[in-house]
């Protein structure tokens, strides 16, 4: 047998091997990514505390667009195959004022022992067809006959799925034929694009035309991990790479790096085949296609995620006022960085200290046996020298920057009705269209750093602590 983190590290190296043949750009992207990797790894002996370099090498996540609940679920069950769960729900329709019709997850390993073997996820879309501020009933009708209409999983496929799930794995013979399967699943189609559904579709929104207007999926862009993304961004430039306007996430400071920042290079034309009115087929260009790079930090508690939200919110702001009085030479970075020097800890031991972060503990080593009883609080702990505390890499999205990404790389704003209300839409109704649960990040953080926790408390005998503890 060929057991699933073995199917899911060689769907990984294939599809970034198809996606390279496909998108030459993006094997560029991943030449720059292995130089500043080899760089930082060799001048910082640290650099491996968000993930060993061999895992960063590897570390991949795609992004594809479905239309409809079915399709949902059959994407699932193929993640499935390769141990890959909804993880989070993602709301991008109000995460921009572009027109971004959808509501996502992703779909990853969520045990950290397979996450360390392979971390692959897959950033899933959905349109939401029912949304009156972008599709009316007469449109949000043809859409989905459209839909309905075509096959984006061959029945084999999903059989296969369903048994690697079932029998974690699959024997060589079938497991080759659903690898072959499952890619080709994601190629760019030859299929001729009915040209004028595809535009009535792009007014409303590029998004939904490129969900919508064909007849099969694809991957919209694979993303390797970077260890230094503000070298990579000059790097690409250099080459002569046409990068989207800014890094999106949190600013480059010199406190602890949280959460995720991430970049493209614009999307590219590309040549397609369309069918005109007439039945005559022509030759064309979209642009749907983008390489994304990521640099990943830790990952931070409910209370650490509000504080990042306000601080973004303050961002906003004052770029805002800054734009009203007349002064647009200020960057989000230039903005951003003294918000955070002045609102989030220095250092990872006062981002574990005061829960603002998840992070995994253990007894230090070497401490001198004085006698002392260990302190009853976290902060005693970490700043007496009782405990380690090692990050969390967050291993998730945010919604504000994976909406700023599908709307750099947009050919245009879209249209939509604000005077209408949108179709509500949260993790359960999600759930109800995959068919499975969609797990909170937040508690499986909190899971991994209590067990720690807990390990790390009982060998101390810091029995005050342990009564203390509780999920954070």
């Amino acid at each position: 047998m060929i057991p699933t983190w073995r199917l899911r590290a060689a769907f990984a190296r294939r599809l970034s091997a198809m996606y390279g043949a496909e998108v030459p750009a993006y094997t560029t992207l991943l030449e720059v990514t292995g130089e500043v990797n080899d760089e930082v790894a060799r001048r910082d002996p640290d650099a491996g505390r968000l993930g060993g370099i061999e895992r960063v090498t590897a570390e991949r996540h795609g992004a594809i667009r479905v239309g409809t609940p079915r399709e949902l679920r059959q994407a699932a069950q193929v993640f499935a195959a390769l141990g890959m769960r909804p993880v989070g729900f993602y709301d991008l329709r109000d995460a921009t004022t572009s027109a971004v019709p959808v509501v996502s997850t992703a779909f990853r390993p969520v045990e950290p022992e397979e996450l360390d073997r392979n971390p692959f996820r897959v950033f899933t879309s959905m349109l939401t067809t029912a949304d009156r501020r972008f599709f009316d009933a007469g449109l949000q009708a043809r859409l989905e006959t459209f839909l309905d209409r075509r096959t984006l999983f061959p029945p084999e496929l999903l059989t296969l799925a369903e048994r690697a799930e079932r029998e974690h794995g699959l024997a060589p013979e079938p497991a080759e034929r659903f690898l072959t399967l499952a890619v080709a699943a994601f190629e760019l189609s030859p299929e001729p694009v009915d040209r004028a559904w595809y535009r009535e579709l792009a007014r409303i929104s590029a998004v939904a035309a490129d969900i919508g207007g064909v007849t099969s999926t694809h991957v919209n862009h694979l993303t390797p991990r970077v260890l230094d993304i503000d070298a990579l961004y000059r790097r690409m430039a250099d080459r002569g790479i046409t990068m989207i306007d800014e890094i999106q996430g949190p600013p480059r400071w010199d406190g602890p790096d949280v959460l995720l920042r991430q970049t493209s290079f614009r999307a590219l034309d590309e040549p397609r085949a369309f069918r005109e009115p007439d039945g005559s087929v022509t030759t064309g260009a979209l642009r749907v296609r983008f390489g994304e790079v990521e640099a990943r930090g830790i990952a931070l508690s409910r209370t650490g995620r509000a504080r990042y939200d306000a601080l973004v919110a303050e961002t906003d702001r004052r770029l805002a006022a800054a734009a009203d009085e007349g002064d647009g030479g200020s960057t989000r970075q230039d903005v951003a960085r003294p918000l955070w020097e002045a609102g989030f800890p220095r250092s990872e031991q006062r981002l574990a200290a005061e829960g603002l972060g998840y992070f995994t503990y253990a007894p230090a080593a070497g401490r001198p046996r004085d006698g002392q009883h260990p302190p009853a609080d976290l902060a005693g702990l970490l700043e007496h020298g009782w405990l380690t505390a090692r990050p969390i890499v967050y291993e998730d999205f945010l919604p504000r920057s994976a909406a700023g990404i599908f709307t750099s790389n947009l050919t245009g704003q879209g249209t939509r009705d604000t005077a209408r209300t949108g179709t509500p839409y949260d993790e359960h109704r999600l759930a109800e269209a995959l068919g499975r649960p969609v797990h909170d990040p937040f508690q499986i953080y909190a899971a991994q750093q209590d067990a720690s926790l807990r390990r790390a408390l009982e060998a101390l005998g810091a029995d005050d602590a342990l009564r203390k503890l509780s999920p954070t």
